[in-house]
């Protein structure tokens, strides 16, 4: 017997290896797809450096080791990692997009359109239309408080690590702007998961125009034969479809996959089972936002249509003039995460739901639908609402409890707390607990004088 067991640790270790190896074949699409699209996206719309970008955002897990190519004549980026690599191209006025089960000539020749805007001068027209400030503060707000706590969120020391930028917005006029060295108001900065309430307008002005029911099941044919044909575009919002989901980042989770190895991230979502019934648990699910995404799509009657919309109905008119949302490889608004924007339209957006979604006069939201917005979802006790955060359940115990927010993975957040008047804008690259954005936060408020 005791001969045999050399022999059995020798295949238990070579099982072992090859278990391995295979896991890490399932994961290549992931390592190689995340340094792709976000490498490419970051030096072609975000107008940041390959260095930068590698040094930062690409600096962790097994997405470092990753070998990545840029050719700025083609505005495509190779990454590679052992066997296996992945390409992400751009496509003007769309960012980029992975290649993805399509071939690229289908991908890059679509029927994208680009609204023109009109040609002027924003530095000569006032904030909010424009980029003139004004030199006078809004009375109420102490900015020596405030620009303490601006430097201590770019001091890079415990619980402040990471930060790119922040602006603040105070009675509708923009009061501070701080970017890190090497970045500037010029820059695009990625939104992840806060382009999910980005979304939440778009619905809304679909809504205001009768083209989408967000009370009526979604009536795909893939639902049609189980419990998901109860399934709702409101559920969905809620994060309480019922469909199982993993949201984990750093394996195989769906969310993972979603993102980088499929063409048709909707799709994806809509082939999740059913684990519960609709609207009985919340769970975080970045694919009920590519659902929706999906489901809006296939009410425009033209893909033209289609992809004028976003600018033509919401960006456009918030003089958002820097926005871009990026497709997946199907074509698709990638809805749970790809917004890159300046800080001052992220500024802007935050102040359309300050203000009830009016934008100076023009009623761009449904009238209700903030509170639609700030509608808590059913089994998130307090936290979520409708493609939005809250403070219902007291997270930040020195903010008041009416803060609603868009919130992004590695830590973009629009703050949004309408009893001050107040939007705080904060965005970097900053892994959890590296930036302690409770006491950020609420140092913030302790600089408006109640």
């Amino acid at each position: 017997m005791k001969k045999h067991i050399p022999l059995l640790l020798t295949f238990v270790t070579l099982l072992a290896f090859a278990g391995g190896v295979y896991y890490i074949h399932l994961l290549t699409p992931i390592i190689t797809g995340y340094a792709a699209k976000n490498l490419a996206s970051g030096i072609f719309v975000g107008n940041r450096t390959q260095e930068s970008m590698e040094a930062i955002d690409l600096n962790f897990s097994l997405i470092k080791f990753t070998t990545n190519s840029v050719d700025f004549e083609k505005k495509e980026v190779t990454s590679r990692f052992l066997w296996a690599q992945s390409k992400a191209i751009y496509i003007e006025g769309f960012g980029c997009t992975l290649v993805r089960e399509d071939d690229e000539n289908t991908i890059r020749n679509r029927p994208y359109t680009i609204v023109p805007l009109p040609d002027f001068n924003t530095d000569t027209i006032k904030w909010p239309a424009g980029d003139k400030l004004v030199d006078t503060i809004p009375s109420g707000i102490n900015m020596r408080k405030l620009n303490k706590t601006v430097d201590r969120a770019f001091a890079d020391s415990a619980g402040s690590k990471g930060t790119f930028a922040i602006a603040v917005a105070y009675k509708n006029q923009l009061v501070v702007e701080r970017y890190k060295e090497g970045l500037s108001s010029k820059n695009r900065f990625l939104s992840w998961s806060m382009s999910k309430s980005f979304t939440h307008a778009l619905v809304g002005i679909m809504v205001k125009k009768g083209l989408i029911n967000i009370d009526e099941p979604c009536n795909f044919t893939q639902w049609q034969r189980d419990g998901r044909r109860a399934i709702t575009l409101r559920h969905l919002m809620h994060m309480n479809g019922g469909q199982a989901w993993s949201e984990s980042y750093g394996n195989l989770s769906d969310v993972n996959l979603m993102l980088h190895k499929y063409a048709d991230m909707g799709l994806y979502s809509i082939a999740k089972p059913l684990a519960v019934r609709p609207d009985s648990q919340w769970l975080y699910n970045s694919g009920a936002t590519n659902i929706v995404c999906y489901a809006m799509r296939k009410q425009f009657k033209n893909e033209s249509d289609y992809y004028t919309f976003p600018h033509k109905e919401l960006f456009n008119p918030l003089g958002m003039r820097s926005a871009v949302f990026e497709v997946d490889a199907s074509g698709t608004f990638a809805g749970s995460s790809y917004i890159y924007a300046t800080m001052r339209d992220y500024v802007r957006f935050g102040m359309l739901y300050l203000n009830n979604g009016n934008w100076l006069g023009n009623q761009i939201l449904p009238n209700n639908w903030v509170a639609q917005a700030r509608e808590e979802a059913r089994g998130s006790n307090g936290q979520y609402g409708s493609f939005f955060w809250l403070n219902r359940s007291g997270d930040y115990p020195d903010v008041p409890r009416d803060l609603f927010m868009c919130r992004g993975h590695d830590g973009q957040y629009i703050y949004i707390i309408p009893s001050l008047q107040l939007v705080v804008v904060r965005t970097g690259f900053s892994k959890k607990g590296t930036f302690d954005l409770q006491v950020f936060l609420a140092s913030v408020v302790k600089a408006v004088e109640k």
